[in-house]
């Protein structure tokens, strides 16, 4: 199957995904507001998420596709990379009984230490805070054993099942929010409707698990439970997974570094980054998670199969179609995000000024938007070689960077400086990633893809511009009436599409060459 078509049967799902998402987060800021409970809330459902995404969706996933992959390979039928999966699945549920009880005992700690003020002045608040985070804690379990599944369906180049499951999230969380609009909209209502989504989030792990495991068994995996043993695959598994925590989940643990320090900012600062981060997770999910996905069982097979060229113009296609998508994405919310903002959370509990910061947010989340996809698009090159150390190093260079530019600029600039410290330190990651790339032989930019990149560069600039020229006409319908918020938004986009699209043209960057290349077959 083509990169293309891979992506697009991945990005599609996560669209529908995301779109449900940010259906989710308009309900939540129009029944929680900022601060307070929506401030305890958002403390008590990222815990548990950035494990997952860190655990589950970065290390797991690239440290076993390639290994699963190659027993594909080297086995006549699937029986070898069944019994690899199944002594993985039979060591992985113990570790996350014992990992997910340490965190639940530890979770009065665990919240304090990433609390703001607001939360800490608050003893009610914090017990809820903790009471929210130990109800949706065990969402990780589920997950980390739904992304086994999930990948062994990736390598089959089954991708609709995993890329819909997160569908379910959003479908219980939504569920628990349109319930909790019928309340009276007190505080104890709100404290209420808090642990509703907890449940909610607890509920969704249990659904996507069952769904994943339905889709395996209809792949032939129908897998059966044994005791635990460390054997030489599991032992393999867990050589490559430790050192990938860190090289695949860069972007996690850089929130964790973002909760901590967003503990030092006044009420509200947690709401802000997460609607904010909603925005910026639209092109990320859908590009930069679907790209990942789909190249890694592809290049896995062509460095088996010793295909260099294969591989290197899977790479340069990947990044070219990143580029291509997420340059434009990032350009217009850093100029339109207050826009996008007021439309979408001005209402109920959010005020005008609470979108006005949470757009602010937005545009300087989108400078690292690029970068982030990027990190998604390089890093596998290195898993399908199972070389999960470099990933170690820039990962390592990148966080220390980020730490640093915290301390400098979050006490002057808020929650925006702890933004752009995020995205400082997703560039320089890329930015040694790809030195290294080139060092190893592994993959080296031609000139080609780097002209091609500057001139998606140009083309966005222009669409830019005009954005920045037309918004303002719009200004009095953004947070006006739903005709109107739909209308003025509308426009926007339409404008963004238009000038980008026959800028890209002008300019080369879209023509039948790039067409007939991306949709070539990757293997």
């Amino acid at each position: 199957m083509s990169l293309l078509k891979n992506v697009g049967t991945i990005g599609g799902l996560t669209m529908v995904s995301r779109v449900f998402g940010f259906a989710r987060d308009i309900l939540l800021a129009r029944v929680l507001g900022a601060g307070g409970v929506a401030d305890a809330w958002q403390l008590a459902f990222q815990l548990p998420n950035i494990f997952r995404r860190l655990f589950a969706e970065g290390a797991f996933a690239s440290a076993f596709v390639p290994l699963f992959n190659r027993r594909m390979k080297e086995g006549d039928d699937i029986s070898e990379s069944r019994q690899f999966a199944e002594e993985v699945l039979a060591f992985l549920i113990p570790v996350l009984v014992v990992f997910g009880s340490i965190a639940l005992i530890a979770m009065p700690w665990i919240a304090r230490l990433f609390a703001n003020e607001g939360i800490e002045a608050d003893p009610e608040l914090m017990d809820l805070a903790v009471l929210m985070a130990r109800v949706a804690f065990p969402y990780l379990a589920f997950m980390s054993l739904a992304t086994l599944f999930a990948a062994i369906l990736n390598s089959l180049s089954r991708f609709a099942a995993a890329a819909a499951a997160p569908i379910l999230l959003n479908i219980c969380m939504i569920t628990a929010l349109v319930y909790g609009t019928t309340l009276d909209g007190s505080e104890e209502a709100r404290r209420q409707i808090g642990l509703y989504l907890s449940v909610a989030v607890t509920v969704s792990g249990i659904l996507q698990l069952v769904w994943l495991m339905f889709w395996a068994k209809r792949s032939g995996f129908n897998m059966a439970l044994r005791l635990p043993k460390i054997t030489s695959g599991v032992k393999e598994l867990g050589i490559l997974i430790l050192p990938a925590i860190l090289g695949a989940g860069v972007y996690q643990i850089s929130r964790f570094i973002d909760l901590f320090f967003l503990s030092t900012l006044p009420d509200g600062a947690y709401s802000y980054l997460a609607y904010g981060d909603r925005l910026n997770q639209l092109p990320l999910g859908i590009i930069g998670i679907a790209l990942g996905t789909a190249i890694l069982p592809s290049l896995s097979r062509m460095i088996a199969a010793e295909d260099s060229d294969g591989a290197s113009r899977l790479q340069s296609n990947a990044v070219e179609l990143a580029m291509l998508l997420t340059v434009p994405a990032a350009v217009a919310l850093f100029v339109t995000g207050s826009a996008f903002t007021r439309a979408f959370y001005t209402g109920g509990a959010f005020t005008l000024s609470d979108s006005f910061a949470t757009g602010a947010v937005v545009s300087a989340l989108v400078v690292g938007l690029p970068a982030y996809v990027l990190i998604k698009v390089l890093i596998p090159n290195f898993f399908a070689r199972k070389d999960t150390r470099t990933p170690v190093y820039t990962a390592g260079a990148s966080l220390l960077l980020n730490i640093a530019l915290n301390f400098v600029l979050v006490p002057k600039y808020g929650v925006i400086g702890l933004a752009l410290a995020g995205a400082a330190a997703a560039w320089s990651n890329v930015t040694l990633l790809l030195i290294i790339l080139a060092r190893k032989g592994y993959f080296r930019l031609s000139g080609m893809v780097t002209w091609r990149v500057i001139r998606i560069c140009l083309a966005a600039a222009i669409m830019g511009a005009a954005l920045y020229y037309v918004m303002p006409f719009g200004s009095e319908y953004y947070a006006g009436n739903v005709i109107e918020r739909v209308g003025s938004i509308g426009a926007l986009v339409s404008v963004g599409a238009i000038i980008y699209f026959i800028s890209a043209v002008g300019l080369g960057v879209v023509n039948r060459a790039t067409i007939a290349q991306l949709t070539r077959r990757t293997g």
